[in-house]
């Protein structure tokens, strides 16, 4: 064991299911900008290290819907078309701002040479050395990210078991970890895990009252649950505040519109878009410099503080989306790789969730309330009056899905597209949009459609029809393709 103690950098990487629904300003435009700008660098960070050596590097969670869509033919076409178009926008407004497009140009001819070279057959050819070398632990999740205590025990069961078979497809085995949708949880989740063959999951630091200095099982169980750290993730990215909001940091709202460039720093608070000033990229690596040594301070101080409390060396987790690195924060990703680096040169042991647990960074059982990691650290973001509409939509669909009749001894392709238009409709993901404001009215007509879809192949079916239309959706827009709805029994 280092002198310090243990940290474990976990990210999350997932974007609800966005193939074959558009572009700009939803939809896909989502999907090929957080493809270029966070999973590209991230993953090239993380073979690099591999090269060095490097085991253990952090502990990275990709949600099944995630996976399917980065592996998705359709999907790998879109995102090579956008990675062109990215270049041929920088040429365009080479005239009015030269210094930009040219930064642009290079951006874009390094992204289009990783995905040409390393990704033109998906994500998972080049996720899984990454898995296999012990570079990174996997975290898996249930297919279509539902907000699962909403979720009726049997869809739940059926949803983790379709997601951890996914994952199993793609990269050969499934992960004995996940980071469950939301970080939601309610009491008695901890049975359903431990009968799908999940070990160990995540949940926000007040769910165990702010003691995340080790692992604790739930209840009875031998399931591991580990805490995310405010205290330490905070610095990074909180409600009001954190490092990408500094001045001198590329801003992520003020665009160039004939290009769609963003040509400003931050500058400040209130400053409107026309009068933020242009960006400096050297003095922002100047600043990713200073934040990445506040950040290892900030985990030694918490480290020590928090041996001092315990008598013994402790851990720290500190838990964000991979999008932040890249595409909402354009420097995230050089910031990442210094504070990983930095980090064992302050004596701190860097490793990942399963590392942390065979260090011995386990304690005793914990009860933990109905909690998750949204405003509140409670569930009405997903369950709340501003969206009681798809809280309803969501009962009846669940009621519905519960009262199928399902196929006999083979499959049948009218229930496994109605399953899996089901499973799309109770995304966690519309109602966050709502109750956050982000897109709404999308969040809001992508649940109904699959709802929709959902109750026009039930009645189909009914009727002994359905093969067509069900074989049109798959085609144009259906993950999990080995989805059996047989295994709703």
């Amino acid at each position: 064991m280092t002198a310090e103690g243990t940290f474990c950098l976990v990210l999350h990487s997932h974007l609800p299911w966005l193939a074959h629904h558009g572009a700009w300003p939803v939809g896909e435009e989502w999907l090929y900008q957080a493809w270029a700008h966070s999973y590209l660098p991230v993953v090239d960070l993380l073979e690099r290290f591999a090269a060095e050596g490097r085991s253990d590097v952090l502990t990275l969670g990709v949600t099944p819907v995630l996976a399917a869509q980065l592996d998705d033919p359709y999907c790998l076409r879109g995102v090579h078309a956008w990675l062109g178009d990215w270049q041929l926008r920088a040429h365009g407004a080479a005239p009015r701002l030269p210094d930009l497009a040219a930064r642009e140009h290079r951006a874009a001819a390094w992204a289009l040479e990783a995905f040409e070279t390393r990704w033109r057959h998906g994500f998972s050819p080049v996720l899984r050395p990454l898995v296999d070398g012990g570079v990174v632990e996997l975290l898996g999740g249930p297919a279509a990210h539902p907000f699962q205590p909403l979720l009726d025990p049997r869809l739940r069961a059926f949803s983790l078991d379709l997601g951890r078979a996914d994952t199993a497809r793609r990269i050969g085995h499934a992960p004995d970890g996940i980071w469950a949708p939301e970080c939601a949880y309610a009491p008695g989740m901890e049975d359903g895990y431990a009968a799908a063959g999940v070990r160990r999951f995540l949940v926000d630091g007040p769910s165990l009252r702010g003691d995340t200095a080790a692992a604790r099982p739930v209840g009875t169980s031998d399931v591991l649950c580990f805490g995310r750290d405010l205290e330490v993730s905070y610095r990074v990215w909180s409600p009001d505040r954190g490092y990408p909001g500094d001045p001198a940091y590329r801003d992520f709202h003020t665009y160039d519109h004939p290009s769609g460039l963003k040509p400003a720093r931050v500058t400040g608070r209130g400053v409107a878009p026309g009068d933020k000033l242009p960006y400096d990229p050297e003095a922002a690596a100047a600043v990713v410099r200073r934040d990445a040594a506040d950040f290892v301070a900030a985990v030694v101080r918490r480290l020590r503080e928090l041996r001092e409390r315990h008598g013994r060396p402790s851990l720290v987790v500190a838990a964000y989306d991979t999008e932040l690195y890249g595409h909402w924060w354009h420097e995230g990703p050089a910031w990442l790789e210094a504070v990983l680096r930095a980090l064992p040169e302050a004596g701190v042991r860097v490793t990942t969730l399963r590392g942390a647990v065979e260090a011995g960074h386990v304690g005793p059982p914990v009860e933990i309330p109905p909690s998750s990691w949204g405003a509140g650290k409670e569930w009405h973001t997903w369950h709340g009056p501003q969206v009681a509409d798809i809280v309803d939509l969501n009962a009846g669909v669940q009621r519905e899905l519960l009262d199928l009749d399902l196929p006999g001894a083979t499959r049948d392709p009218v229930a496994d597209q109605a399953v899996r238009e089901a499973l799309l409709a109770l995304s966690s993901d519309w109602a966050f949009m709502v109750t956050k404001d982000t897109a709404a009215d999308y969040a809001r007509y992508r649940a109904k459609e699959h709802a929709d879809r959902f109750a026009e192949l039930v009645a189909l079916r009914r009727h002994g029809g359905g093969h067509a239309r069900a074989a049109e959706l798959r085609a144009a827009d259906g993950p999990f393709g080995h989805l059996d709805a047989r295994g709703l029994r």
